[in-house]
């Protein structure tokens, strides 16, 4: 039953407003106005900087407006003379021993604090002393610091203990001599500490990559999907003479808030490595490289293409493409008679790939009662995912996470540690204990030499007793030799006890398989055979070595290979030894695009940059090929055109979920499992942002990724 709301006035305006909110928030959603520093939406209430202070008919003095809850017929003045004198002594009070360096500061032009001191403090000052100031600290590569700003409001302190899950940050000392830092000299390393940037009211806390770079007016905005993880995190660039200067959140309730991740924050600077490819080359029988026109370069490709041998070619894309990038390229290769095509690099197990999952609703995650996490890092495979799942962890919710390692959760968790030789078994004995409830046993598991154990029991019992229950496969599982049997019970044991069953996939994993990026019914299945097959010749778009569960194996391929066409907006060394044709791409900040999060939630962008010299989009890059090779239905004239088709294709873009178990679990034959990714070293645009590299040492904790 909804609670009554409860009516109030606010300088004349009749409100209503849900019963214990804060007068802060009743103003907020009224569009009055009241001033303030320590107050977030989204963090607790601190009230410890006094600047949103109100005057209350029948209160002695001014009150705090974040922290007064509203009351019945309660009248509120926030331009009262009295509420204005209480504004202009605390601003006053907070000047006190701020630096008078606003020229040089970073925030300047979009400082909270000059704000709030223009229209509420003080034309002169009565403090003559002299001001404090406070060393600063080094916090690691990401945050630069200038203590002597800060005005002790405790945003980032509260951010890290209620929003990241580690107390990083804190206060010590009192009154004139409090201090915000770390408790031991040593880097701030959570995956979400750039947003503390993001929420200081002052120059405190700054973006260290993009220290001294431009001014806040200077900067143009560009709103952007961030293409490094399934979240699909709503982003905005700013950039400034033609380049990329920082990216900051863009609010999305729904799918990110108004917080994102270091990798989505800080990835832009790889744009500007040093092995940035800018012109096409074509490799001389020498073996040197020449620079030539996209003309030349593209008679090269369609030569290679010409002669192609389709049972040993194949086509490798990078999951963070978008989905007219994919695409086209399947389009291209499958009119090209070629249909080992595939995206999931990272993945070894591609037995039972139709056992595809329901989708996810991110805001609905947090409001689970029981979230089983089977063989997932959430934490850095999706930290905007994670954050719902602490939510739900700090409301109650139960947390159960089955891996075949113990991870460093920022949540309550219960954790069952399974070595990878069982962790099926441990599976499939839950999804017997599931089938003998539901009184049918199906003949998948009559063939599994298992017995479900008291604990599976156990554990069953919670799963059809709990109201709202998600049970999420991660990359850990992805890695498994039984990915494709631990996906398809998992899916049994969604369907019998009412669970939501996803799949955490990599960046545009989604899209790109709705897009048709995936190994045709009659090709071969299986990546790791396939590179270890005989290949012929290879086309590659943003794919590197490093982007493949075994790097080794695939470089070999690459090596192997007569003929490789690289599509991509970098090529290192070894990238120029295996190549045949290296063609300049742009990365999705230099391009339109479509990402499809693990929501299934289709999100559009365009380029935030005009792409450098002779470097051109890949959509544009494959229409050309097509062409040239007299494809039929080529013709494309935007990223619009092609996304629509593709929603065309797939009766408006949404994936079929299919049911039951197959008679038979088959799993791979593994020698050796692949080595974790860290979470900064997952795709080739991450791999050059020099600041998130820096990271890497301080951050040992890896990832996995499909």
């Amino acid at each position: 039953m909804s609670q009554e709301l409860v009516t109030l006035e606010i300088d004349g305006q009749t409100l209503q407003a849900r019963p214990g909110s804060m007068l802060i928030e009743a103003a907020d959603a009224a569009g009055i106005s009241i001033p303030r520093f320590c107050y977030h939406k989204k963090l607790s209430v601190a009230a410890n900087c006094r600047m949103c202070l109100v005057e209350i008919e029948k209160a002695p003095k001014a009150m705090p407006a974040c922290a007064t809850p509203v009351s019945a017929n309660m009248k509120v003045h926030t331009r009262s003379e009295k509420t204005r004198a209480a504004q202009r002594d605390i601003m006053e009070f907070l000047l006190i021993n701020h630096p008078l360096d606003c020229p040089i500061c970073d925030q300047g032009g979009e400082c909270e604090l000059q704000d709030v001191a223009m229209g509420y403090g003080n034309n002169q000052s009565n403090f003559q002393e002299i001001k404090r100031v406070v060393p600063d600290k080094d916090i690691g590569p990401l945050i630069e610091t200038a203590m002597t700003r800060c005005i002790q409001c405790t945003r980032c302190v509260r951010f890290g203990e209620e929003v990241a899950g580690l107390r990083e940050l804190g206060a010590t000392g009192r009154s004139e001599r409090m201090e915000i830092g770390t408790y031991v000299s040593k880097a701030v390393v959570s995956e979400l500490s750039g947003n503390v940037i993001d929420i200081c009211p002052v120059g405190a806390l700054t973006a260290k990559p993009s220290r001294y770079t431009a001014r806040a007016w200077e900067m143009r905005a560009h709103p952007s999907i961030a293409p490094h993880d399934a979240v699909g995190s709503n982003i905005e660039f700013h950039s400034f003479d033609g380049r990329i200067i920082r990216a900051v959140p863009r609010d999305n309730e729904a799918v990110n808030e108004c917080w994102i991740s270091d990798r989505d924050r800080f990835s832009y600077e790889g744009l500007y490595a040093h092995d940035r490819l800018t012109q096409p080359q074509v490799r001389q029988e020498d073996g040197s490289w020449r620079v030539v026109s996209w003309q030349e370069a593209l008679d090269a490709v369609a030569t290679i293409l010409h002669h192609i041998d389709a049972n040993r070619s194949a086509a490798f894309v990078s999951p963070t493409a978008s989905v007219e990038e994919g695409y086209l390229l399947q389009k291209l290769m499958r009119g090209l008679g070629v249909n080992n095509i595939e995206h999931r690099l990272r993945q070894v197990d591609f037995n039972h790939a139709d056992s595809s999952s329901a989708s996810l609703n991110l805001a609905e995650l947090e409001q689970q009662n029981l979230i089983v996490l089977l063989g997932a890092n959430s934490r850095f495979e999706a930290p905007l995912l994670n954050h719902r799942i602490r939510k739900a962890s700090l409301k109650g919710a139960k947390v159960v996470a089955i891996n075949p390692q113990a991870l460093d959760y920022n949540f309550d968790v219960q954790q069952v540690v399974v070595d990878s030789a069982n962790l099926l078994n441990a599976v499939a004995s839950l999804a017997l204990a599931v089938a003998e409830s539901a009184g049918g046993l199906p003949q998948a598991l009559r063939n599994l030499n298992v017995q479900a154990t008291d604990e599976a029991r156990a554990w069953a019992e919670q799963l059809r007793s709990a109201e709202k229950k998600t049970i999420l496969v991660g990359g850990l599982a992805a890695q498994h030799p039984a990915f494709g049997a631990l996906k398809a019970l998992s899916n049994y044991i969604g369907e019998q006890t009412g669970a939501v069953v996803s799949v955490l996939p990599s960046a545009n994993s989604v899209g790109l398989s709705l897009a048709g990026v995936v190994p045709a019914p009659n090709a071969e299945t299986d990546l790791n055979r396939l590179l270890a097959s005989d290949l012929n010749t290879l086309v590659l778009v943003n794919v590197e070595p490093e982007d493949f569960a075994y790097p080794e194996q695939a470089l070999k391929a690459m090596q192997a290979a007569d003929q490789v066409i690289v599509i991509a907006p970098f090529a290192d060394d070894r990238a120029r030894e295996y190549a045949s044709v290296l063609l300049p791409a742009a990365t999705f900040a230099e391009t339109a695009g479509t990402f499809v999060n693990i929501e299934g939630r289709w999100q559009s962008f365009k380029g935030a940059m005009q792409p450098k010299q002779e470097v051109r989009p890949v959509w544009k890059i494959l229409r050309v090929i097509g062409n040239s090779m007299n494809l039929s239905a080529f013709d494309y004239m935007s990223a619009e055109e092609i996304v629509a088709e593709v929603k065309l294709e797939t009766q408006g873009g949404k994936a079929a979920k299919t049911s039951g178990l197959p008679e038979q679990l088959v799993t791979s034959t593994l020698s050796q499992l692949p080595q974790p990714v860290h979470m900064y070293r997952t795709d080739s645009l991450v791999r050059r942002a020099k600041a998130l590299q820096e990271m890497v040492a301080l951050t040992p904790n890896a990832v996995s990724g499909v």
